[in-house]
């Protein structure tokens, strides 16, 4: 941690009427974050650690819509969520497995296009595709 201070926000003619905890940590590679928080009940370790363990959090998400082609929730229950991510892990483990199983040297996202279209075509055919020499 690089700093911890009470400052105000905005400029002199609209400025936020309360103070604001600003802390200034250094992240993985060096960089200077401005983190900016009215909870003064904090250390300014615990604001960092919060943050980062946020930025963790967005990290998953996005590689879940990456990875797992989760776009939108179907269902609003979490048991409804649990579900579908759990599907969809299943799913990409499968790819990951169908990829080891077979050494190709093709994308996860490859082979789960590969998959999709033929479905209700012969193994073989699907096989063969997996196997030729992937194009960069």
């Amino acid at each position: 941690m690089l700093s911890d201070q009470m400052v105000f926000i905005g400029t002199t003619q609209n400025r936020a009427e309360n103070y604001f905890c600003l802390v200034k940590v250094l992240d993985t590679k060096g960089n200077v974050l401005h983190l900016v928080t009215n909870r003064f009940d904090l250390e300014p370790e615990e604001i960092a650690e919060m943050y980062k363990s946020r930025w963790a959090i967005e990290l998953f998400f996005k590689w879940m819509k990456q990875h797992l082609n989760i776009k939108k929730f179907y269902g609003q229950s979490e048991n409804a969520i649990y579900s579908q991510v759990f599907m969809a892990l299943i799913v990409f483990c499968l790819n990951v497995l169908a990829q080891m199983d077979i050494k190709s040297e093709r994308k996860i996202l490859q082979i789960s296009r590969y998959l999709r279209a033929a479905l209700w075509k012969p193994a073989h055919i699907w096989l063969r595709k997996m196997k030729e020499k992937a194009v960069p």
